[in-house]
């Protein structure tokens, strides 16, 4: 493909959930502010916008999120305090989240569902294609999914969901895709999509993830959803219109990821992502196998 269209630069991270699955952790904490070893999830988010090249970043939050705009900026007073002690390795990562990107801030108000907070972006958005990145799933940096996901809108236009094959009866949790094969071994062509189907009626395994790059006509059609599964309104009854009708906002593809992916939004999936992330630092990763491996076979 040659076709080019225009450059994305903005990415949209909703924000606004309530986290209950990790109560009472959550109750004063968003869950997007755990640590996932020593960082917060929602900081690794970011970092992944910002390698792809999108470093205008909106976040879409609500009520007791204000630790996340505290997060992303500066404190002077801590800073101080550690230029003071000459712990100049600290400071350094201290600024760094304040450093990282272009920091924009909405509020959804009411939580009416993904494609609400996606809706809640366009005034910042406008008229430009764009990202959108769930702070549940965290992507190893070593595979870069969302710069392949901006690679293919910007050859193909329309939109680009990320893909990942499951096992059949863990569809139901997930939205689904009906996929075409393309020339591109990694990129298939969506032609329909549902919402957390059932098995039995799951048109394929793969399973959408959190990782969307999208045409601004998804604005135009949000606007006139109706409130589907569960009550919300939903980002996939939204591309499944795009999907359905190419002239509307362009063709839907999907990028098919086989990466490292670590699931934060379960808490058995967050302890196994802290376990794998802290495995794979250099300075903790020796210490923590040897232990690990000791607890393993002392205690299990």
């Amino acid at each position: 493909m040659t076709q080019s269209h225009p450059r994305i630069s903005k990415a949209v991270i909703p924000a606004a959930g309530l986290g209950t699955r990790f109560l009472p952790a959550t109750k004063a904490t968003p869950k997007e502010m755990l640590p996932v070893v020593d960082k917060p999830a929602i900081q690794y988010v970011v970092e992944e916008a910002v390698a792809a090249g999108l470093d205008d970043v909106l976040m879409v939050t609500g009520r007791n999120k204000r630790p996340l705009e505290d997060h992303f900026d500066r404190n002077y007073e801590l800073e101080s305090a550690l230029e003071k002690k000459g712990d100049a390795e600290r400071l350094a990562k201290v600024q760094e989240s304040s450093d990282l990107a272009t920091m924009h801030y909405v509020r959804q108000g009411d939580p009416r569902g993904l494609g609400h907070a996606v809706l809640c972006a366009a005034p910042h958005v406008g008229n430009e294609p764009f990202a959108v990145l769930l702070g549940d799933d965290l992507i190893d940096p070593r595979d870069p999914l969302l710069r392949r996901m901006v690679e293919v809108q910007e050859q193909r236009g329309g939109s680009v969901v990320a893909l990942m094959e499951v096992a059949p009866e863990q569809i139901h949790l997930y939205g689904c895709a009906a996929v075409e094969t393309t020339e591109d071994g990694d990129v298939v062509k969506v032609s329909g999509l549902v919402e957390k189907p059932d098995p039995a009626d799951a048109p394929s395994n793969y399973a959408i993830i959190g990782r969307y790059v999208l045409d601004p006509h998804v604005f135009d059609i949000l606007r006139k959803t109706e409130p589907g599964r569960g009550g919300e309104i939903q980002l996939t009854d939204a591309l499944q219109q795009l999907a359905a009708d190419e002239k509307v906002g362009g063709p839907v593809h999907g990028v098919v990821f086989k990466g490292r992916r670590y699931d934060t939004g379960d808490r058995g999936d967050y302890l196994r992502a802290i376990v794998r992330l802290a495995c794979e630092r250099e300075d903790l990763g020796p210490e923590f196998q040897a232990w690990l491996r000791r607890y393993v076979a002392e205690e299990m």
